[in-house]
Parts: structure tokens; C-alpha cells; sequence
């Protein structure tokens, strides 16, 4: 599951599902471009609906769900549900938050059937936006690969760059294991009772079902790169 931070009235918030734009705006192609200036095809929103929703009924499927549980499960309408699984509704970056959190797999994984490649190469700044540019929390969370297959262990990495020095809350947990890198800037950051202080070259690994998150953001402007594995490829922990 991708957590991402959002600007709330009282400061940060680090939480899996944020209320945001349409998946057309968000997804825009500066991850998995063949080349950097490479544009989407016109009917690039038709394909990547027609390649979540089938990602989506595949998982179904494979857990026993109908439709309705899981709809129930995931907060939607069975009609919805229905719409996104068929491609005739493309969900925004939330609605697929609530699915995958219910089907319990990464977000990233929705795209496997639509891109997939042994080799990923992004070029700087030209990372998946999570959070739109320019917008006033002076936040930006780039998604910065979706390597994925068999033979590969699931990774997710996020470079989040914040512009804005404010309170940060929420922590959260999620699958797998979580390596830290601290690029720039100076923050204090949270994993069960412990407190870390990072700075420009540190890092920090744990296990991702423990609570953790961000305290407070010290020196801006902050990039932290942030990088999730998982286990055995689907965002479940290996057993």
C-alpha cells in the first residue's frame, strides 16, 4: 500500500488513503516513459482503467470475494465496484487506497498488467506523482518504480520532498520492511516508543508492522526517499 502525506488544517498527515484528484490527472506518464520526453497516447486513460480493472477482479478472484464483499470491505457501492472492474469508471488515487487496504496488496500492483518491465529506467523529476505539483502544501511524494513479476521481490520507492515546515501526525503500519534515506533537510521520526533524529546521509530500516511515522520536521526544505519491500511480490508478509 502506498501511504502518502497529506496536508491537513493542523499539519502533515502520513495516512494510506488520501482524498485526491482523478486517476486521469494523476497518473501521469513520467514513470515508465521510453524515453523522457515521451507523451501518453490518446487513449491512454481507456487502457490503464481496462488494465486496473482487470488487476482488481484478478485479486478478487483470488481471495473468493464477490463483488459485493468486497465492495463492502473496500467502503463502495457494489455499482462501483462493478464500473471500475469493467472499465467503465476510472477510480481516483483514494478509491484505489480503500481496494487495495481490502484486498490487502500494494497500490502499485493495480498497474502489473499494464506496464511491466525487467528494467526501469526514471530520469529525475520525471517520477509517478502522487500528490500534484505546485500544490499549496508544499509537499511532492514521486513513486519512482513498479518492478514487479515472479522472479522480483516487490519494492515501492517514494522520494517525498516538503517545502513547508509543519505539525505532523498520524502514524500508520503496513507489510513487509521500510528502508529510510534522508537526502536533505532534518526531522524527527517515530517507530513504537523510539525516537530518531535524521539528518542529510542517515538512514533508517525496520519492520513495517510496527507504528511509525514522522514526529517533526526540523529543517526544510526535507527529501526523504523512502523504500517498501514485500516479501513474496503480492504486499503480504513472507511466513
Amino acid at each position: 500500500m502506498v501511504h502518502l502525506w497529506a496536508l491537513g488544517s493542523t499539519g502533515y498527515h502520513l495516512e494510506p488513503r488520501v482524498h485526491l484528484w482523478g486517476l486521469s490527472g494523476a497518473y501521469a506518464w513520467g514513470m515508465g516513459r521510453k524515453a523522457a520526453d515521451a507523451e501518453p497516447s490518446v487513449d491512454l486513460d481507456a487502457q490503464l482503467s481496462e488494465a486496473i480493472g482487470k488487476r482488481v477482479r484478478s485479486y478478487r478472484t483470488q481471495l473468493g470475494f464477490t463483488v459485493a464483499q468486497l465492495a463492502e470491505h473496500a467502503g463502495l457501492s457494489k455499482g462501483m465496484l462493478s464500473k471500475i472492474e469493467n472499465a467503465q469508471a476510472s477510480p481516483s488515487l483514494s478509491t484505489l487506497a480503500r481496494i487495495s487496504a481490502a484486498l490487502d496488496v500494494p497500490l502499485t500492483a493495480f498497474f502489473d498488467a499494464f506496464e511491466a518491465h525487467a528494467v526501469l529506467h526514471v530520469k529525475r523529476g520525471h517520477g509517478l506523482d502522487l500528490v500534484p505539483k505546485g500544490n499549496r502544501s508544499g509537499l511532492r511524494s514521486q513513486l519512482l518504480g513498479n518492478l514487479s513479476g515472479k522472479t522480483h521481490r516487490r519494492l515501492e520507492p517514494i522520494i517525498y520532498t516538503m517545502t513547508r515546515r509543519a505539525k505532523v501526525s498520524e502514524t500508520f503500519r503496513h507489510t513487509g520492511t521500510e528502508f529510510l534515506y534522508m537526502i536533505e533537510g532534518k526531522m524527527e521520526y517515530g517507530y513504537g516508543a523510539q525516537r530518531f533524529l535524521l539528518e542529510a546521509g542517515d538512514s533508517l530500516q525496520f519492520d513495517g508492522e510496527v507504528t511509525h511515522g514522522p514526529v517533526r520536521l526540523i529543517e526544510v526544505p526535507i527529501r526523504l526517499l523512502s523504500v517498501k519491500a514485500y516479501g513474496n511480490g503480492d504486499g503480504r508478509v513472507d511466513h
